[in-house]
This record gives C-alpha cells, structure tokens and sequence, in this order.
C-alpha cells in the first residue's frame, strides 16, 4: 500500500448530551477501517478515517463536515444522528460540497438526494411492522405520542396515527417539546386521565430520562400501561434506572442478543477493542454505519475506481451477504436498505429480542437522476 491514502470522513457527538451514541460510532468506524487495512487495504491503498467531533450541535457538524471536504478533500462522509444533524451536514457536503454521504441512523425517512445513501430502518421497517404486531399481542388501542419537537417525530407520529387508526385503534394524545425538556408532569397527568394504553415516545436525550421517571413514578405501567419508544437499546437500558424501563418495547434492526454466528463474532470484537466503552447498538446508528462503510467498501472494489459517479452506481445495488442483525442490500434507486427487523423488549435491565419480523423493504420513493 504505497499510494497516497484514501480519505473518509466521520462526523459524530463525542461530546454533548448524544456522546454515549457517538463515540460508539466513532469506535466503530475505528474498528471497520483497521480491519480493512489489515487485509490490505482498499484499491491497494490504505484507508485513512478522519473523524470530527459535531458535540451534538448542528452548527458544529455544518462546520466539520465543512472542513472534510473543503480542508482534508475526503472521498466520503459519514456519520450523524439526529435528523436535524443529517440536514446540517446535507448543507456543505452535498448542495455546497457535492460529496457521497452515507447517512447511518435510524430515521423518519423521505431523504432523496442522489448523493446521500441511508443505511439505518425507516418508517415502513419500524412504525409499519411494529404497530400491527403490538396491538395484536397486546390488544392495546389507544396511544399517546410525547415527542421532542424536531423532523424525525412528526413524520414518525404521522405513520404511527395511519397504522393505529388502519388497526381499529385511535391516537388520545399529541404533543412536542424541546430536546431538552425535563418537566412532563402535565402531560403525564393528561396520559393518565386520557386512558392512554401505550405510550408512543419519540422524545430524546437529554430529555427522556425525565419523561421515563416522570411516568414511572405516576404508576403507568404498574396500571397496565406499555411504552413503546422505537430507538431504544442497550446504551439506554444500562444508563437509566430499570424500574423506569420495564416492559418497554422498540423495533431496531439489531439487538446484542441476535444471535448469528457474525453478529456474535462482530460485538465480541468490538467488545474487546474497546471495553467499557459506549455500547455497540443500533439505536446509536453504529449497525448503520458498519453496513455503510461496508456497503461503501463493496461498491468501490465494483467500480475499481474513486470516481464519484462509478461508486454511486455500484452502491446503488450494493449488498453485504454478512452484517449485525442479518445481510443488507441496497433498494435499486431507493438509496434504503432492506433490512431484517426486530422487535425488542426490556426485561430485567436486559434488551431481549421477542419477535423477529423478517425482511423488510424500506418503501422509499425512488431517486431523480443525478
């Protein structure tokens, strides 16, 4: 390997209020391109990862993702979680920038740019499967949707209000407040005289640690009452108390306790790599950034080639046989994965899986042209 190195840029919140999310991601990333490395590199070059903190401010990840194009003249870029994240790097990567963006997170859906690949569950893989599943086992018909006041909630609570009403069910309760919001005890109090039976939650760190106790301490799973909060994972299960979690369920395309030869192989090592770390998770966007740079690994070694517009062909039907949760392959033209789903639950502190929901398409439009 004595060509120049091959850049690929990383932005994550290292710092700030997502950095249990985001130093798992960056030691993810860390991990993957080692490994490549190891087994000589990609084109006969060695991969050099460039990562930036964002700190969990979007003016921030603007300005990193600024820098990996402008300053280090990347080849790609990943990284973001929140969706407000994802538009802040949109802006000097893509429109300004005109980079190949893989973005890793689970996410409400609707990105179409020809230049930005999805690479975590969508709406139709987590609402669509999930709330069929839950009313049937549950037989649970009225919801409540506290929610941080962002992109990624609407859009989700909008797919949630289709699936409950096309089930014979019906939405009690509607409201959004800042990420960082920590009094809920109003709306706790409405969910408890509405007769909510499940709490859909899609607040966010900072401010669901709040809303979890705030509910567990008015009694509403001790009356009955299931939460259903579809980004949750290990990281969460082991920082908030378990008694505020109990029961809880979500619909990720990865949990630890999957357990196939490869998933197994893949979180003993990153386990070892970095003990005592943040969690290797889905919620955390880490499974989705690993089918990323794998994806984006096969779609270069394709093309044989880093001419931008021979990648994004090759990616375009690119598919790993092998990954955390199962295999991935690219939607021709949907720049989504197909993915395998899982329904998980919280027992005992613990994330089990309890369903397995097989494959499932993410259903996005189809992109414009380039």
């Amino acid at each position: 390997m004595s060509q120049a190195s091959i850049k690929i840029g990383l932005v994550t919140d290292q710092t700030g209020p997502l950095s249990f999310l985001g130093i798992a991601n960056a030691n993810l990333a860390r991990l993957v391109v080692d490994e490549i490395n190891a087994g000589g590199g990609l084109l006969g070059r060695r991969i050099e990862l460039i990562t930036e903190d964002s700190a969990t401010d979007d003016k921030v990840a603007a300005a990193k993702a600024a820098k990996l194009v402008q300053g280090d003249r990347v080849d790609v870029i990943f990284g973001g979680i929140y969706s407000s994240t994802r538009q802040a790097i949109k802006g000097p990567a893509v429109v300004q920038g005109k980079k190949l963006y893989i973005y890793p997170e689970q996410y409400e859906g609707e990105e179409s740019d020809p230049l930005i690949f999805c690479t975590g569950p969508v709406p139709a893989q987590q609402v669509d499967s999930l709330i069929p599943w839950l009313m049937k086992h549950t037989d649970a018909r009225r919801f409540y949707l506290p929610s941080a006041d962002y992109i990624w909630p609407h859009v989700m609570n909008k797919r949630v209000r289709a699936a409950v009403t096309a089930n014979g069910g019906s939405i009690v309760g509607e409201e959004y407040f800042p990420v960082d919001h920590a009094d809920y005890r109003g709306t706790v109090d409405k969910i408890m005289s509405s007769g909510a039976q499940v709490v859909f939650n899609t607040t966010v760190p900072p401010g669901v640690a709040p809303f979890l106790q705030q509910l567990y301490e008015a009694g509403f799973t001790k009356r009955g009452g299931r939460i259903v909060c579809p980004y949750f994972e290990e990281n969460l299960a082991s920082l908030l108390p378990a008694e505020h979690v109990e029961g809880l369920y979500s619909c990720l395309d990865y949990y630890q306790a999957v357990s196939d030869p490869f998933s197994t192989a893949l979180l003993r090592r990153y386990n070892e790599r970095f003990p005592g770390s943040a969690k290797f998770t889905a919620g955390s966007a880490s499974t989705g950034l690993y089918r990323g740079l794998k994806l984006w690994e096969a779609a270069v070694r394709e093309a044989g080639t880093l001419d931008q517009a021979a990648v994004i062909r090759a990616l375009d039907h690119a598919r790993i046989a092998e990954g955390p949760g199962g295999a991935a392959e690219m939607v021709p033209g949907q720049h989504h994965l197909r993915l395998t789903m899982y329904v998980g639950q919280v027992q005992a502190g613990q994330m089990k899986v309890i369903e397995n929901l097989g494959v499932i398409d993410p259903n996005e439009r189809v992109q414009s042209a380039q």
